[in-house]
């Protein structure tokens, strides 16, 4: 095998709880994270020279930032493999969309060539590795929704029922950092005791934040909470998302937009599609 193409599957915050910050400056976290059935495709071809190369350009990132080629080099230093890889990147994902792009480009790249490097590494050292890249990597690896606590590291599978999710596509990219830095953020939300949720539970504590810098997202917001009172953002934004029992009430939502936003349908995944590519 020397040619993988995998898909790199986003993801939505179901609810987001800042629960507090270390004395670091890293926030601690309470979100429940599920996969859904849209994202990036990413062509993986080995090379026996040991080089690591990009074949396709991606509006906006830089070769040595992009998440994928960044795994790659991470995971040859922590195997010492001598194979190299040219990464082909087909982007679907915006970014600065609260839609866990990059961190999912990371963990296929991983779990791709974990198969293509033959280096058999187990799930759990992937998540290390992952970690490494960012908060979200290991989520995408673990392969399942879960309840992600800490700074994202410490990772509690849940059951999720399938759902339709209707997402407006606001025409901004969110920084992260900008929303976790605001002096206005909520940073002390209570943890969940048990990790059983009703339809509908918790909120996005950065929804407000983003919403009132980015009007954008205040319009989307307000739109598709006509269609659903659980919609909310997705992440640090921008994304705005409902979650729906059938696809014909998602479509329905996103048909009847105004012509100014944008939008898709996704459906959520109980299991990540590469997730047998690492031994658990």
């Amino acid at each position: 095998m020397v040619r993988l193409c995998v898909p790199a599957p986003a993801k939505v915050n179901l609810f987001l709880h800042v629960t507090g910050r270390r004395a670091d400056g890293y926030h601690l976290l309470e979100t429940l994270l599920v996969a859904i059935d849209t994202g990036d495709t990413i062509t993986l071809t080995r090379r026996d020279d040991g080089e690591i190369a990009r074949t396709t350009e991606v509006p906006g990132v830089a070769v040595d930032s992009d998440l994928a080629i960044r795994a790659a080099a991470a995971l040859k230093k922590a195997t010492g493999s001598t194979f190299g890889v040219d990464i082909g990147l087909a982007k679907r994902v915006p970014l600065g969309a609260g839609l866990g792009g990059g961190s999912s480009d990371a963990a296929s790249a991983l779990l791709a060539l974990n198969r293509l490097w033959e280096t058999s590494l187990r799930r759990e050292e992937l998540m290390r590795i992952g970690l490494a890249l960012g908060a979200d990597v290991p989520f995408f690896l673990q392969g399942e929704p879960a309840v992600a606590r800490g700074i994202g590291e410490a990772l509690t599978p849940v059951s999720v029922p399938p759902m339709w999710i209707a997402v407006i596509v606001p025409s901004v990219t969110v920084a992260t950092a900008t929303v976790f830095a605001a002096p206005e953020l909520t940073r002390n939300s209570p943890s969940a005791k048990m990790d059983v949720f009703s339809e509908g539970y918790g909120h996005n504590d950065l929804e407000k934040v983003a919403s009132a810098r980015f009007p954008e997202i205040m319009g989307a917001l307000e739109y598709l909470r006509e269609r659903s009172p659980a919609a909310r953002m997705t992440g640090s934004g921008s994304c705005v998302f409902a979650p729906f029992a059938r696809e014909a009430e998602a479509c329905a939502a996103i048909s009847a937009k105004p012509p100014r936003m944008q939008g898709f349908v996704a459906r959520t995944l109980a299991r990540h599609p590469l997730a047998e590519f690492a031994r658990s």
